[in-house]
């Protein structure tokens, strides 16, 4: 089956989809996108992905494509149009095509959006989280605004690529003090010896994670102490477990980090009982 990409108002085939050469997305990262989660034909926390869409488009000053509404049906008709009952759907908008300058274009330049989706394999992604990732650390090199979900991501594909050649599955991001921020494309946490999960606070210098937020909702329900703190990269290697979460990983279990075992080297049951627990708790919409 041909994939479907709406772009700009228009559901096109995947393979002829495109935007023009002067969007400022592609000449200037002007733009800034969100990843939801398609899992057993639903849309895994769409309202928060779309609460944090409107936030990065307020920091940067870009119109709404269009309405909030409309937009949710969008992203239910491509998830539809495409078959992908377990799977991403993925949205990006731009502040539009206009004169390469790099100031603002006027102000009756519309917004461009693509909303793309495609299926994954959640067999497979069982089986990585039954063995677990391993991770590298790389030094900061960011810009400080990574509280917008930009499209500005070269310093993330660097330190994937890095990771890959180091044979492992994610880089996280060390602050000067040597304390972690988060993953190239993850929310970083631990599991303490006492059972607690600590991940860095997102008031600045992460992402506020939406599988973060749903992990957080998790651990309200079940009893289980939440401490938004900085951590070590020793604190990490001694800790009882250490995972990553993301719409693309939901809770994926860490046991490595710099080719040192994490505890044991092996998943812990916190981390895979929080992904066992993920469905029953993320709101859903009917895709």
């Amino acid at each position: 089956m041909s994939r479907i990409a709406y772009v700009n108002g228009r559901y096109v085939p995947h393979n002829a989809a495109s935007v023009h050469i002067e969007d400022r997305g592609y000449q200037f990262a002007d733009g800034v996108y969100e990843v939801c989660e398609v899992a057993r034909g639903y849309i895994i926390d769409m309202p928060r992905h779309l609460d944090r869409l409107g936030r990065s488009l307020g920091e940067l000053r870009i119109s709404w494509p269009l309405g909030r509404k409309p937009l949710e049906m969008v992203l239910r008709e491509v998830v539809r149009r495409n078959k992908v009952v377990n799977g991403l759907v993925y949205l990006q908008v731009t502040r539009g095509v206009a004169k390469r300058d790099h100031f603002f274009p006027s102000a009756d330049t519309a917004p461009a959006i693509v909303v793309t989706a495609k299926r994954t394999d959640p067999r497979a992604a069982s089986k990585k989280a039954a063995k677990g990732i391993s991770v590298i650390t790389v030094p900061e090199n960011r810009w400080e605004r990574v509280d917008i979900k930009s499209v500005g991501l070269l310093p993330n594909v660097l330190a994937r690529q890095k990771a890959k050649e180091a044979g492992a599955q994610e880089a996280w991001f060390l602050d000067t003090d040597g304390t972690v921020k988060e993953g190239a494309a993850t929310n970083a946490w631990i599991v303490t010896g006492e059972g607690v999960l600590v991940t860095r606070p997102a008031e600045s210098g992460i992402l506020r994670g939406i599988t973060r937020a749903t992990v957080m909702d998790i651990a309200a329900r079940h009893n289980i102490k939440v401490e938004e703190r900085a951590f070590s990269v020793e604190e990490a290697l001694s800790a009882r477990e250490a995972f990553i979460t993301a719409a693309t990983t939901v809770v994926m279990p860490v046991v490595a980090i710099d080719g040192h075992p994490v505890a044991n080297g092996h998943p812990g049951s916190v981390a895979l009982s929080l992904r066992e627990a993920f469905f029953d708790v993320a709101e859903k919409t009917l895709a």
